[in-house]
């Protein structure tokens, strides 16, 4: 059952833009020639965004292609499919990739058993708050925030995943 999601490009710096391309082409095995647009918040380097189709997994296998350029900042989402949780990644430079299941509306999911294994490992309220933060991304997600404003209105591409 196929799927879709969408690969937003942060920043990069300007030469990986090619190798950024190339990465998602391999993943969905057809030609991608993104739109870059200048990244305001950080002079010199590029954004770009599209939106993909194709089975489900391909949002971890381009999370997994494009975490090998360590300098991009990137945010990948997978819908959920039939009898598939969706997905996010968000990989920030020096933190690394945070991956966490997505449901339908786009906010991050925690199973039951996380929750209870968070709880009893809490000792006090504020170790209870900075685990939950840690499993929701809270420090990803603080990062992206202004990368993710400086592309409000870029143009998007639309790809899907061949065989």
């Amino acid at each position: 059952m196929p799927t879709r999601g969408v690969v937003y490009v942060h920043s990069t710096p300007l030469a990986v833009c090619p190798h950024v391309e190339w990465a998602i082409s391999r993943v969905l095995t057809a030609p991608v020639n993104l739109h870059w647009t200048a990244q305001p918040v950080d002079p010199g380097a590029r954004r770009a965004e599209c939106s993909w189709t194709g089975r489900a997994g391909t949002g971890a296998e381009l999370a997994a292609a494009l975490r090998q350029w360590p300098m991009i900042r990137f945010e990948i989402t997978e819908e959920p499919s039939a009898g598939v949780d969706g997905e996010r990644f968000m990989y920030v430079p020096g933190r690394g990739l945070f991956r966490a299941a997505m449901g339908a509306a786009g906010d991050i999911q925690l199973g039951e058993d996380r929750l209870r294994a968070l709880m009893a490992a809490a000792r006090a309220p504020e170790a209870l708050a900075h685990a939950l933060d840690k499993a929701l991304g809270t420090a990803w997600d603080a990062e992206l925030e202004p990368y993710r404003h400086a592309g409000d209105g870029a143009p998007v591409t639309l790809l899907t995943r061949v065989g």
